[in-house]
């Protein structure tokens, strides 16, 4: 119960810093407002759009339309690769603070029966969570963490996240190159590809462990 309280409540935390400064942040809705904006930093606009993405961990940057906008600046690959890096590390950091908590320190704030399940969980099926939840709002972040406190193997989180983080990056970068705005066909991609290539990637790891 903990465990499930504990991501709720992250979650929730993060939503009420979006109520709060998300005013200041509704003009970045758009992707030529936010192109013209990391323009302003000149050669530097595809770093000043990876910090932005680092941001999204806790303040209410629009992170897809940051990704189409560094498409729209660098094209699509290019672009990608920037919305990529921000994202990557954005997870990294996340589950970084996660693994600032002691084992003995995660137990007593989950509870040692939380504990022994979400360690349990993320053995599972920790992958298949960290990979699909990049396609939802708020809750990778939570998750990110979550995945730290329980000591899911760095190796196989950064292999999830990026299974995660790479078509999100590249779908985004697309369409802010191309001017496309298809939401169907976006979410469907977003939770689609990285699933096949998690379903891969997994694969791979076990045969090679």
């Amino acid at each position: 119960m903990r465990l499930v309280l504990w991501i709720v409540g992250f979650s929730t935390l993060i939503l009420i810093i979006w109520m709060i400064w998300g005013d200041h942040w509704a003009e970045w809705s758009d992707v030529r407002t936010v192109g013209a904006a990391l323009q302003g930093y000149g050669t530097s606009a595809g770093l000043a759009g990876c910090v932005l993405l680092l941001l999204d961990l806790v303040l209410p940057v629009p992170g897809t339309v940051v990704m189409s906008a560094l498409g729209f600046l660098y094209g699509t690959l290019l672009g990608a690769l920037w919305g990529f890096a921000g994202s990557f590390l954005a997870g990294m950091c996340g589950y970084g603070c996660g693994r600032l908590f002691t084992e003995r320190a995660a137990v007593r704030f989950l509870g040692e029966k939380d504990y022994q399940r979400g360690k349990t969980m993320v053995a599972h099926s920790g992958g298949w969570v960290i990979a699909l939840s990049r396609a939802v709002p708020i809750l990778p972040e939570a998750l990110a963490v979550t995945a730290g406190m329980l000591r899911m193997p760095l190796s196989a989180f950064a292999l999830a996240l990026a299974c995660g983080c790479s078509p999100m990056a590249l779908i985004f970068s697309w369409i802010g190159a191309a001017g496309h705005n298809r939401p169907v066909l976006t979410m469907v991609l977003s939770f689609a590809v990285p699933a096949v290539l998690w379903t891969f990637a997994s694969r791979m790891q076990r045969r090679n462990d």
